[in-house]
């Protein structure tokens, strides 16, 4: 009897999701990247995630980041994500934080603007294969990414449609990689004073940017 009560009222570990247990298509559909993308951002950001704890349950490398790349993809809550991943609401939120902080970490690294004429040359050739429109160095504009209302100075984060949201501005090249991205500013904030106050703004002020045109859709000078 003793046996069966303490088979009941064990502790219960769920299965954790892994790469392995996944096809290539429901890999792509919850997280948006390929099997091979997964693979590399787990390779690079895996001492960055990897536990120093001898607790046989310790959240693998592997798990964290799906668990993570779901959150981005979906937007779903926490606890819903918990039980596709095996995880609690708890595992589930350090996860996102310590995968945000470790890809953070790691942006400078691919996100960086061109710093001479050299390496803005191919860039301008791309554009102007795409559209004939000359010049062009880098594409620009502001987004706004909807988030949960804050506690604190809630009403600056609410945009023009009324809706709670960061304002965000990237730059990209013609192949859509991201190059310089600003995403600290509330909903309200104009797009025009996003641009002004960021160090792309200010690189080109000084002179210090390639010879060439950014390309946007809203107000920056």
């Amino acid at each position: 009897m003793a046996a069966i009560l303490y088979l009941h009222n064990r502790r219960q570990v769920s299965k954790r999701l892994v790469l392995s247990d996944m096809t290539d298509n429901g890999i792509y559909q919850r997280t948006r990247f390929t099997r091979s993308g997964v693979e590399e951002l787990r390779e690079m950001i895996g001492n960055d995630l990897s536990r120093s704890t001898a607790r046989s349950h310790a959240v693998s490398v592997e798990t964290q980041l799906l668990a993570a790349l779901q959150f981005y993809a979906t937007g779903s809550f926490q606890w819903l994500l918990g039980r596709s991943c095996g995880l609690s609401q708890a595992a589930i939120s350090h996860s996102i934080n310590d995968v945000t902080e470790a890809l953070v970490k790691l942006a400078p690294t691919f996100i960086k603007f061109p710093a001479d004429n050299h390496a803005a040359r191919a860039t301008k050739q791309a554009f102007y294969q795409m559209a004939h429109f000359p010049n062009v160095i880098r594409a620009i504009d502001e987004t706004h990414v909807p988030i949960r209302a804050p506690a604190a100075n809630e009403d600056v984060f609410v945009n023009r449609k009324g809706i709670h949201t960061i304002n965000v501005q990237a730059v990209c090249d013609a192949d859509m990689v991201l190059t310089d991205i600003v995403a600290k500013w509330p909903g309200s904030s104009h797009d025009s004073f996003i641009w002004r106050s960021s160090g792309l703004y200010h690189l080109f002020i000084r002179g210090h940017a390639p010879e060439g045109w950014l390309l946007g859709t809203f107000p920056c000078c």
